[in-house]
């Protein structure tokens, strides 16, 4: 067993050496610097148990005490000159270490930012968090104190046993003895350790996220009084922390108990044996001393090697999470992604598409449409109808399982979306801000606009007339995810952005759908002037954008069962006649007659004439027939 884990152990090591390597290899210089004032230290180390050889023997012994102030002088140096090194090495290598962390933090952050949104899918946003936070702050040990440490402490007890041997054979191999016993049991026992530190991680990360989604969703967990559940929730996640972290205390603290009784053990021995000899006349009394000096160099390394090994194992531990993630291919990491696209005119068309979340699950089925520069193309349907995935689709989130997707004539799959990406737009229906500033949020998707271009595109989105209420304007911070702002006013900020960006293509996903008449008054505007030229995909939310689109699909159950105009779904009387009657007969009290299909609706035109709407729109209106 113990030959199976050193070659678990072993095939481990090797298959980090790449991530170990690349890690160290900047630093190399500072590696070694590190080596050479550790060797100092350890030479310094020794002199002062030297020197009790000749204080017993020659100087208290012989008294010869003009031999004093040299042994005194000696060590006096070697102590400063050990300090000295010390320092150095936490200057060194300790900051370097650091440095190393953060420059770690920032390649994983990058490369997590570039991965595919089914990665996003599938993992936990507090997960993401500890990996980047949390998981690689164990690494500093390969390249500060902790590899270090481990090297010096080798190195002392190399020095510290061939002066073991010289004083006296038979005292050091039975010292020997004892501590590759020691050793026996230590492997294994780090070889049981290692899971249980594996364990934490993952345990850490999971608790990490549900506290991460518990404290983003505060609104929704106060809204359904649910405070208790998530007390219980989080209770079980650090309880089982906290079960891990008392199975490794049992087991580092088995490791140090064996560490004392190896000391002792040990000590004991020496002391028998090293009194019958100096009484034996066998060694004198300098040596015998002196071989107790070297003989804690050689056990407290070995004891060292708990602690130390530990903190080799947590950064192992680290490195391996932290390498599963950045093995993660990027989107653009795909060989088959290889076309630049320059400037997109806005040609979108499906070809007979097929998508699946999951194998042999498709949630759309054959979409097949085209969308030419400057047309609005409206979707709309029931909720888990296909809507959203098409516009994942259009965006390059996701890639179709079968059929293409088409920009400007050149396959989808094939382009790379840094290209693609920057000549798109979205506006969403719940708007994400960040935590900034108004100028900030609006400038987001293009940073290098000057003063003159946010204030135009924040007038046309009219957030100029919230924001000069505020005492800061401008520059007021909007707190988390635009708490500070109402609805209609992180809205506007949305619009804005979106017009600053420019993009060819737009995305409109139910952008007003949750906003009141008069919110949705105020950004109309904005929103027909963001628009115009652009080749533009919305998901229905007011019927007043859909009159106005140059196509409408209806969607159900992932297909396409109706496309046209308004007129012309209208005069079909199917599944489009039957929402748009209902949501109009809900909004107006009025039933509209056969042919009328191409008439302005009583109640329904840009401004609602006073009259209440539905703040939910279309959603709202399908809520309301299925209940």
């Amino acid at each position: 067993m113990g030959s199976q884990a050193t070659k678990i152990t072993a095939e481990r090591l090797r298959d980090l050496w790449p991530d170990i390597r690349d890690l160290i290899r900047p630093r190399r210089f500072a590696l070694a610097l590190g080596f050479l004032l550790i060797g100092i230290k350890t030479v310094c180390s020794l002199v002062m148990p030297m020197s009790t050889k000749y204080l017993i023997d020659d100087v208290l012994g012989r008294h010869h005490y003009a031999l004093l102030k040299y042994l005194v002088l000696a060590t006096a140096g070697a102590s400063i000159i050990q300090g000295g090194a010390s320092y150095g090495l936490t200057q060194i290598l300790s900051k370097a270490g650091q440095r190393m962390i953060t420059e770690l933090r920032r390649k994983v952050q990058a490369h997590v930012g570039r991965l595919p949104v089914s990665y996003y899918d599938t993992n936990k946003t507090g997960m993401l968090v500890s990996r980047i936070m949390s998981d690689v702050e164990g690494i500093r040990n390969l390249l500060g104190t902790g590899l270090v440490e481990l090297a010096g402490g080798l190195l002392t007890a190399s020095v510290a046993l061939v002066v073991l041997l010289h004083i006296s054979l038979s005292m050091t191999l039975i010292a020997l003895a004892m501590i590759a016993l020691f050793a026996v049991f230590l492997r294994h026992a780090l070889k049981t350790i290692r899971p249980v530190f594996r364990e934490r991680r993952k345990i850490t990360a999971e608790v990490t996220g549900r506290l991460t989604e518990s404290l983003s969703g505060v609104r929704v967990v106060k809204g359904y009084h649910a405070e208790s559940r998530e007390e219980q929730v989080f209770s079980g996640g650090v309880q089982r922390l906290l079960d891990n972290v008392l199975k490794s205390m049992t087991g580092m603290a088995g490791m140090s108990l064996s560490g004392t009784l190896l000391t002792g053990l040990v000590g004991a021995t020496v002391m028998y044996m090293g009194a019958r000899n100096v009484a034996a006349g066998a060694m004198t009394l300098g040596d015998f001393v002196r071989f107790t000096a070297f003989l804690a160099f050689l056990v407290v390394p070995v004891s060292q090697v708990v602690a130390i090994g530990t903190q080799l194992t947590e950064a192992i531990a680290g490195l391996e999470r932290t390498r599963e993630v950045l093995r993660e291919r990027l989107e653009d990491d795909d060989p088959a992604r290889t076309t630049m696209l320059a400037t997109v005119r806005g040609d979108v068309e499906f070809n007979d598409v097929l998508f699946a979340y999951q194998a042999g699950k498709p949630v759309l089925h054959g979409i097949s449409f085209t969308a030419r520069p400057g047309t609005v193309t409206a979707l709309i349907g029931s909720s888990g109808s296909g809507k959203s995935t098409v516009i994942g689709l259009i965006a390059g989130f996701y890639t179709a399982t079968s059929g293409c997707v088409r920009v400007d004539g050149v396959d989808l799959s094939a382009v790379k979306l840094s290209s693609y990406r920057t000549q798109l737009g979205v506006v969403l229906q719940e708007s994400f801000l960040f935590d900034g500033s108004i100028r900030a949020n609006v400038a987001f998707g293009r940073p290098g606009a000057t003063e003159e271009q946010v204030r135009e595109a924040c007038r046309i989105a009219r957030v100029d007339e919230f924001a000069a209420t505020f005492t800061d304007g401008y520059d007021t911070i909007v707190g988390e995810r635009g708490v500070k702002l109402s609805g209609g006013q992180r809205q506007r900020v949305s619009i804005a952005r979106a017009i600053l960006a420019d993009p060819r293509i737009l995305i409109l996903d139910e952008a007003t759908s949750s906003l009141d008449s008069e919110s949705e008054a105020l950004i109309q505007e904005g929103l027909n002037y963001l628009m115009r030229g652009r080749t533009t995909f919305v998901i229905a939310h007011r019927l007043s954008t859909i009159r106005r689109a140059d196509e409408i699909l209806v969607l159900e159950e992932g297909r396409i069962i109706e496309r046209g105009t308004h007129s012309s779904l209208f005069a079909l009387r199917g599944r489009y006649w039957d929402l748009y009657t209902r949501q109009h007969g809900l909004e107006t009290n009025l039933f509209l007659a056969p042919g009328e299909g191409d008439q302005e609706p009583a109640g329904e035109s840009r401004e609602t004439e006073g009259k209440p709407r539905d703040p939910d729109g279309l959603s709202g209106a399908i809520r309301l027939i299925r209940s």
